[in-house]
């Protein structure tokens, strides 16, 4: 018996310490928590505006926290830990997601997390997470100590997939087609150049802006919209940021180390 009670001790206690180490959720919330202090004050504040947009438009709540060390906890248990305790995401729709960075100090690898709640395991699968967000978007630039840079990116894709601009499978069909998307421009490039030459053989003198035909214009400008991302493009009108659902973690999520 006291040996049952010695090994039940030592879970709680354990327990309690795993739990201390998770920071407390903040007050007044905020969506962006930088507790290692790797952004500028503009980038804080660019960073929480759009998330809080975001937030706002499809209820799905991204949290980015950054700290100086994990104390010795895996970094996916950490992050998972972190959004329970917070209740990141709205309740019954589990919709949250935690993007959680600890920058490179020293002989201190640099490593990054990104746990999504039950609800979006199936809009964001963990082989996107791994490859499209943490490998191709947000490690190169943290390499570079870019972590403004990294951040913004990797939250770009999450936001896209997220908001339905596309699922999935079509974003990973557009990353292996190296750029397909770019073949529409070029096409709508060819046919301004044509008409040019065309005009300019018959001596007419030609004005893109003012003969351009109407449906060529819209789609210049539509092709010019989509290729800026979309970080950023949120409008950051009022409101803040109302607090967190009460959202679950599960088991999803990717992260990787540099």
């Amino acid at each position: 018996m006291k040996k049952i009670l010695i090994t039940l001790l030592a879970i709680f206690s354990l327990t309690a310490v795993l739990n201390a180490q998770i920071p407390e959720r903040p007050n007044p919330p905020r969506l962006v928590n930088d507790f290692a202090g790797v952004l500028s004050k503009n980038e804080f504040s660019n960073l929480e505006e759009t998330l809080e947009s975001f937030a706002r438009q499809t209820s799905t709540q991204i949290v980015v926290v950054t700290v100086a060390d994990f104390d010795g906890q895996d970094k996916a248990e950490y992050a998972f830990d972190l959004g329970e305790k917070w209740g990141v995401g709205q309740k019954g729709k589990d919709n949250g997601i935690v993007v959680l960075l600890k920058p490179k100090t020293g002989n201190s690898r640099g490593e990054v997390f990104v746990a999504s709640g039950y609800g979006l395991e199936g809009v964001l699968p963990d082989a996107i997470i791994n490859r499209d967000v943490v490998d191709n978007e947000m490690i190169p630039r943290f390499k570079q100590n870019d972590y403004y840079g990294g951040l913004a990116a990797g939250l770009d894709v999450i936001m896209s997939i997220t908001r339905g601009e596309y699922t999935a499978e079509q974003y990973k069909e557009k990353v292996e087609t190296g750029g397909a998307a770019g073949i529409p421009f070029v096409f709508i490039i060819f046919i301004l150049m044509f008409v040019l030459f065309g005009r300019r053989r018959r001596g007419r003198f030609y004005s893109p802006g003012k003969n351009l035909p109407f449906w060529l214009a819209l789609g210049m400008m539509s092709g010019s919209h989509r290729s800026s991302g979309s970080f950023g493009n949120f409008s950051s009108g009022g409101g803040g940021f109302g607090g967190f659902g009460g959202g679950s973690f599960g088991g999803g999520g990717a992260g990787g180390s540099w």
